[in-house]
């Protein structure tokens, strides 16, 4: 049964599948391509595209490994990759609906998870991370890609307040530290963290989540008013565009 959390995922993202297949954010990034090149020097069979949002991840790594299966809150996004999938001819991406925190496959599936850009919507990361754990076979990996909040409190709050606005089913960014700590306590031993910056163009970063006006100009007001540290973190431009950290997280099982 979805909690309320997962609800208002489903309202949020089910909508705007579209706009999420066709996102450039989502649909590159030097963060796929590691993980393509992580793939052709370490072979994955079965692959789990956790919270597989427009289906970027699945569709990436489809060619390389025996079969993916892109798994997401949200039907109308599966839909959205199966047609893409068929579009392409790839018959070894299968979809699956159903929330993080509650895995619908039986222990030692997959030999690899990938996450991207899905955990900072989950209402329980400890649990996800354990139901990823407990899907994985023994030696297996998983690696999460997505926005790190800084450990600096200030620059952390002003992150989450824009996320919020902009998004209300968004639950946190979380920072290095804390991933580090989830992974290690759900059993993982943490590997390589790849750090990157993404900057977000302000318009189509709002119009993809269809923010209200008054949310978007609220945002604004806060760019508008960010202390010095803020902006200069945050890169805050004129026009309200704006660049976040990222990293991309290896762990063994």
């Amino acid at each position: 049964m979805e909690n309320a959390q997962q609800r208002l995922v489903v309202t949020q993202f089910g909508p705007r599948a579209a706009a999420y297949v066709a996102s450039n954010v989502h649909a590159q990034g030097a963060d796929l391509d590691q993980l393509e090149e992580i793939l052709r020097q370490q072979p994955a069979k079965a692959v789990l595209d956790l919270g597989c949002g427009g289906g970027h991840v699945s569709l990436r790594v489809a060619p390389l490994v025996q079969q993916v299966t892109a798994y997401d809150l949200a039907k109308p996004m599966l839909d959205a990759v199966a047609a893409l999938a068929a579009e392409r001819s790839l018959g070894n991406l299968a979809t699956r609906q159903g929330a993080a925190e509650s895995l619908p496959f039986a222990n030692a599936s997959f030999d690899l998870v990938v996450s991207r850009y899905s955990a900072h919507h989950w209402s329980d990361l400890n649990a996800a991370l354990s139901e990823a754990r407990r899907v994985l076979s023994r030696g297996s990996r998983v690696i999460f890609m997505d926005v790190i909040a800084p450990e600096t409190p200030v620059l952390d709050t002003w992150l989450q307040a824009l996320e919020l606005l902009r998004d209300p089913s968004h639950v946190r960014d979380y920072s290095a530290s804390e991933w580090l700590g989830a992974l290690r306590a759900a059993g993982f031993h943490p590997g390589p963290v790849t750090r990157r910056r993404l900057r977000l163009e302000f318009t189509s970063w709002v119009e993809r989540m269809n923010t209200p006006k008054l949310h978007a100009d609220a945002i604004r007001s806060l760019e508008t008013m960010a202390s010095a540290d803020v902006q200069a973190h945050y890169e805050i431009e004129a026009d309200g565009s704006f660049s976040i950290d990222t990293a991309t997280f290896e762990a063994t099982c």
